[in-house]
């Protein structure tokens, strides 16, 4: 009693009683805090940091055991780049407490698995890697690490996998000998020797057909852009001619030797990779992307070959920098910059190239665009004598290069260039590339100075892009973002539509509801119509014509004016596009009076997507008509079509996400009811429930397939057009004995890749249409590589 008042009382006894909970909590944290942190920068040396950690971990054993291997399993999963130290940690560990040691190497087993399960590829290979280099430290048994990777390696065998099943697991265990390779072979030798002439077996008959689809650049000059595996291999060799010398891996360990081959080895448990399951989804195929090699760094330490085993741990590990710490630029900029090691290479170029790797890889990179951007200016803010030069020096190297590079690449270079330059006051030495303006202006170079300005005017206005800019320029400048409204003055008072234009506009303006509009527009002649037509409304271009010039003039003031205009009369545009002409005349006409201000024709596109006015198949077919055939190499245009792609494609999975949850619940509520036993009352509402939840799933259920349908037909229209386009320039250059190779006919067949790639997922689903109705054998070779490249992604 006496003890209950006192608590109740006294604050005191409370605070006493929460620290006393929350005690074991501190002392968690603070573990995590240790191990996480341990390997930065610090007063003492790592050797001592790490021996220091030890010992208190130990001490920490008997009470936090659990919370220890979950930390240790966790950090090797997520910390890649400090994995020597975490593997020596567990070496110390291991050396003073084996049952320890043992239970890591269960835990981290039993990760693997489920990481495995879970498609969680990348994180798999860091965890092999892991175990690898336990056996430097003594901790894992070299004999059962050989046996790991000859079971991984057995995969190659199986009969009807996807190659990148198989590509996967050889990745794996080529991608752990720089680490482990030199002490396996010294204790399994043959083993070893065998193993890899396994692997080339593999490598020599793998199909590369879908390289092309991956290169940045489609010139091998100045540098290859081999298939990953392959470059892996080639540096692997030589690693080995080398005799498993490498010069670049930070092995703490070492300084431990004496202590570490005292302690008892653990062996692995047997591991067979999991079967191979349809929904598996493995990483895609990779070329490696190299833009440097030792002579573009002139001084300081000189940069190791494309083969040599040091390029891949050197990136291998800013990858994994900018993996952890994507999130926080300020941190992963400081992070790169204090790379282990970085006195013996030239740190800035592996950076910048590492980073210009990640935003060009396709089909998509790794994190967001806009990350790289803001990554590469907080690198240029901590490192201003140096990076910003090697940053230029990369980006002239670029734009030398524009001819070869894929055009999905360039669109991300332009995007990447015009943000970078708007934060440095759009400062640049134009009159270096004044090259581009010697040439055809359909090249790559001057579209791709005229796509930046183009850019930079969004990120700016247009008075300042005119100031920045040479006058030798002009031509590539792009034009004032100004409405064209051709009902403008009285000089447009012989065209037919003028006086209703005058009248529409006034209503709009006295704040006229959607019936009166209406009213006013069904006295507007049908140009399409003849006098003695009596067949009542058909499509009227000039009805949309008079009112959608009128309108967007009165709102052309912002993108909210016009928003709110679109709003406001959106009744008024759903009645003038019932049908498909009307939807493609009405883009039609928001293209004329805003074709000099192409963002306003995005914003204006996607908001009519979004409201239903016009949809995804019109704005296709709407870019590959004949209006617009003067602007299909403009980067605008694709970025509307993908735009409206991912529309298509959110729309689909959001009723397709409302199905799965309606299905759920009806499960949910048929276990309750059976549950429930005899109750009837509560028996009759679970039915009448049941009733209403299997009316919404049958709703549901059509709106999805009617989705797909329709995502469906957006694919066979897109393909269906690209396809003609291209047959008709092959015909075209063949009747006429011309090259094919024209800048545009690079462009279109990249754009059609780039169809593929961005949204592969999607297309897979309607492989077996588009073969059946569109890829067919008869198609021109060059058209149908593309395709059979797409499909060799998955093999």
């Amino acid at each position: 009693m006496s003890r209950r008042r006192h608590s109740d009382d006294s604050d005191g006894g409370q605070a006493h009683k929460r620290r006393r909970t929350s005690e074991p909590i501190e002392i968690e944290d603070r573990l995590e805090s240790l191990i996480c942190r341990v390997g930065e920068k610090s007063t003492s040396s790592l050797e001592s940091n790490l021996e220091g950690l030890a010992g208190v971990l130990e001490a920490d054993l008997p009470n936090y055991k659990n919370k220890i291997l979950r930390i240790l399993c966790a950090v090797a999963r997520l910390l890649p780049e400090k994995l020597t130290v975490y593997t020596t940690l567990v070496g110390l560990l291991n050396a003073r407490n084996y049952n320890f040691g043992g239970e890591f190497v269960e835990a981290m087993i039993r990760q693997l698995k489920e990481t495995l399960k879970n498609n969680l590829y990348n994180e798999a290979v860091y965890l092999v890697r892991f175990l690898s280099d336990l056996v430097n430290c003594h901790v894992i048994a070299a004999p059962s690490m050989v046996a790991m990777f000859e079971n991984f390696v057995s995969v190659t065998q199986e009969e009807d996998v996807p190659q990148v099943r198989s590509d996967w697991f050889v990745y794996v265990v080529l991608s752990c000998l720089p680490w482990v390779g030199k002490e396996l072979y010294e204790k399994k030798d043959v083993e070893m020797d065998r193993l890899l002439s396994q692997v080339e077996g593999y490598l020599k008959r793998r199909v590369k057909t879908h390289v092309p689809m991956l290169q940045v650049w489609t010139a091998e000059k100045p540098h290859p852009q081999e298939e990953y595996l392959d470059c892996l291999w080639a540096q692997i060799q030589k690693l080995k001619k080398d005799r498993w010398q490498e010069r670049h891996i930070l092995r703490p360990y070492i300084a431990f030797d004496s202590v570490l081959c005292e302690a008892l080895q653990h062996n692995l448990p047997p591991f067979t990779p999991p079967g191979h399951m349809p929904d598996a989804q493995y990483p895609m195929p990779r070329v490696v992307f190299r833009m440097f090699d030792y002579t573009d760094a002139p001084e300081g330490p000189v940069m190791p070959g494309s083969h040599s085993v040091e390029r891949f741990v050197i990136e291998e590990n800013l990858h994994c920098i900018i993996k952890t710490h994507w999130k926080e630029r300020k941190t992963c900029a400081a992070q790169l910059l204090s790379y282990p090691g970085k006195n013996k290479i030239p740190l800035n170029y592996h950076i910048v190239e590492v980073i210009f790797g990640e935003l060009f890889q396709l089909p998509t990179p790794p994190h967001i665009d806009v990350m790289y951007t803001t990554l590469l200016i907080e690198l240029c803010k901590l490192q201003p004598g140096s990076l910003p030069q090697v940053l230029a020096q990369a980006t002239e190297m670029l734009y030398m290069r524009l001819d070869t590079m894929n055009t999905t690449c360039i669109d991300r270079l332009i995007n990447w260039f015009s943000h970078h330059l708007s934060n440095f006051q759009f400062r640049w030495s134009w009159d270096d590339w004044s090259d581009c303006l010697t040439v055809d202006l359909d090249k790559p170079k001057p579209k791709f100075v005229k796509e930046v300005l183009e850019k930079s005017m969004r990120l700016s206005y247009h008075q300042r892009i005119v100031d920045i800019v040479p006058p030798t320029f002009s031509a590539l400048i792009p034009a004032e973002p100004l409405f064209s409204y051709k009902y403008a003055d009285e000089s447009a008072s012989l065209l037919p539509g003028y006086p209703v234009s005058i009248t529409v506009g006034n209503a709009i303006k006295n704040r006229a509801s959607n019936e009166e509009i209406l009213t006013i527009l069904k006295d507007v002649p049908n140009p399409n119509q003849e006098d003695d037509d009596d067949e009542g409304e058909s499509f009227n271009p000039l009805k949309i014509d008079v009112f959608l010039q009128t309108l967007l003039h009165l709102a052309a003031k912002s993108f909210s004016h016009s928003f709110s205009a679109l709003g406001k009369f959106h009744e008024v545009l759903k009645a003038l596009t019932d049908n498909d002409e009307g939807k493609l005349h009405i883009l039609k006409v928001v293209y004329e009076v805003w074709r000099n201000h192409p963002q306003m024709i995005s914003v204006l596109v996607d908001k009519m997507v979004r409201t239903q006015i016009v949809d995804c198949a019109a704005v296709a077919n709407w870019l590959f008509s004949q209006d617009m055939a003067h602007e299909f190499t403009r980067l605008f245009v694709w970025e509307i079509l993908h735009s409206t792609i991912r529309k298509m494609n959110k729309h689909v999975q959001k009723i397709q996400k409302e199905l799965e949850e309606a299905k759920d619940k009806l499960e949910k509520q048929q276990h309750k009811r059976r549950d429930s036993g005899d109750d009837e009352d509560m028996d009759k509402n679970s039915e009448d429930e049941e009733g209403q939840l299997e009316e919404q799933i049958e709703r549901l259920q059509e709106k999805v397939e009617s989705a797909q349908s329709e995502q469906k037909n957006l694919f066979l229209v897109i393909f269906q057009r690209f396809i003609m386009l291209l047959t008709e320039h092959l015909v075209r250059c063949e009747t006429g004995s011309v090259d094919i190779s024209t800048p545009w006919y690079k462009n279109c067949i990249e754009r059609l890749q780039q169809i593929f790639l961005m949204h592969h997922v999607t297309i897979q689903q309607y492989m077996g249409t588009l073969e059946n109705l569109l890829f067919t054998a008869e198609l021109d070779h060059h058209i149908l590589a593309v395709y059979q490249q797409f499909c060799a992604l998955q093999l």
